[in-house]
């Protein structure tokens, strides 16, 4: 009975008050990422002539999934606190090599794995520099942009390879069910299911935060850092060969130039998606949205006529905002936190 009573003088913890749950869901990156997609659909469906339409979203789409492909693995990159900005030089150098091999006279079948693993030993080459001689990952992969761009050159100069079969041409841009959604982009969904399982339902995907927020404490706690980090250049190396091949065959022409300047799109789309440019913070499904909303502002600008210069304008500008924002959100979000405690 005095237990009871004990228990009894004991005050219960009191409930978070309905409006701080929803304040807290509202100050969610992905939640906020939600809604302005949302606004932004719903606008240039409104403003701009033919974005509501089936054809514009596959356009949309199709003009997006090299960038979400890239994004992937270029996601847990980031979130370990490292970056690779050579991954459209890869995209340009593996295209090159598609179109010379092609031209050499071998099936298309191989070509395609041999470019795939073209694209990982270049992303091995960027993983040897940072991890075996401890270089900084912006200044080798700013090194491996222009290198890689000038072996593209070396390889085709400035011709372009165009002659591929039709049936494959077609495939890259061809839709589910004669729909609006192609058929790469159920590939790009299904690759990101395996890298949302490995980066949020795995230990290693936990490790990858512990890198992010502290490399050496997670190396102490027995993490091979350096061999994480070499698998994730190798993977961001082997999806970027990959999109090399989308983008050969979406367009028809292996050309060296190919997705020159991608990269400030795929950086964009991935800060824009909450991921901590100095690592151990960010979601798959947040960057996902950010590459939306990146490609949804892109298409309804490009249909107003807006130029290309004032696109890359737009992108510079989402750039900056995707790095500013998050951090002012996580200030006010531990502001209120403060103010609920001293409540």
């Amino acid at each position: 009975m005095a237990r009871d009573a004990v228990a009894a003088d004991v005050p219960e913890a009191p409930a978070e008050p309905a409006a701080g749950v929803l304040r807290s869901a509202l100050l969610r990156w992905d939640t906020a990422l939600l809604v302005v997609l949302a606004a932004v659909v719903v606008l240039a469906g409104v403003l701009v002539e033919g974005f509501a339409s089936g054809r514009n979203l596959q356009f949309l789409l199709l003009d997006v999934i090299a960038i979400a492909l890239i994004a992937l693995p270029l996601t847990l990159i980031v979130i370990t606190g490292e970056i690779d900005l050579s991954v459209a030089s890869t995209l340009g150098l593996c295209s090159a090599v598609m179109g010379q091999l092609w031209v050499a006279g071998l099936p298309l079948e191989l070509v395609v794995v041999l470019v795939v693993g073209l694209g990982a030993l270049l992303g091995a080459v960027n993983a040897v520099f940072v991890t075996k001689f401890a270089l900084p990952s912006l200044a080798v992969t700013i090194g491996t942009l222009a290198a890689y761009r000038g072996l593209a050159f070396v390889v085709l100069g400035d011709q372009a390879v165009a002659d591929f079969p039709f049936r494959w041409t077609d495939a890259a841009s061809s839709t589910v069910a004669d729909g609006a959604v192609p058929w790469a982009a159920v590939v790009a969904i299904a690759l990101a299911v395996v890298f949302g399982v490995v980066l949020h339902a795995t230990p290693f995907g936990r490790s990858l935060y512990a890198m992010g927020n502290n490399a050496e404490a997670a190396a102490f706690a027995g993490i091979r850092v350096a061999r994480a980090k070499s698998w994730l250049f190798v993977a961001s190396g082997a999806v970027a060969g990959l999109a090399g091949v989308y983008w050969t065959l979406r367009f028809a022409s292996a050309r060296a130039d190919n997705a020159a300047g991608l990269e400030l799109a795929v950086v964009a789309a991935v800060l824009l998606g909450g991921v901590s440019i100095f690592g151990g913070r960010g979601t798959l499904p947040g960057v996902l949205l950010g590459v939306l909303l990146l490609g949804a502002v892109r298409n309804a600008l490009q249909l107003a006529d807006v130029a290309a210069d004032t696109l890359n304008v737009v992108t510079g500008g989402l750039l900056i905002a995707s790095v500013v924002v998050p951090n002012a959100v996580v200030l006010a979000r531990a502001r209120w936190r403060r103010r609920g405690r001293a409540a």
